[in-house]
């Protein structure tokens, strides 16, 4: 999958570094600075696929994931 260009934000945290992209508000984290920003393309990339034509989270119940860990 290609990505599109969205914007993102690399925060030096401690021993590690949070990669966020405020465009579809997703977060990774990473010991470098390009370990978080792989884990953010890869976070991005499942995001994605997630999304309806209509630019919504499909129905995470009928997919059996419960959002936010409600049941």
């Amino acid at each position: 999958m290609q990505l599109l260009g969205f914007s993102v934000v690399v925060i030096h945290e401690g021993n590690s570094f949070s990669a966020w992209s405020p465009d579809l508000d997703v977060a990774s984290q990473g010991d470098t600075v390009e370990g978080a920003l792989a884990n953010l393309k890869e976070a991005l990339e499942l995001h994605l696929e997630c999304l309806t034509p209509e630019g919504t989270r499909g129905n995470q119940k009928e997919a059996g994931n419960a959002p936010y860990g409600h049941a």
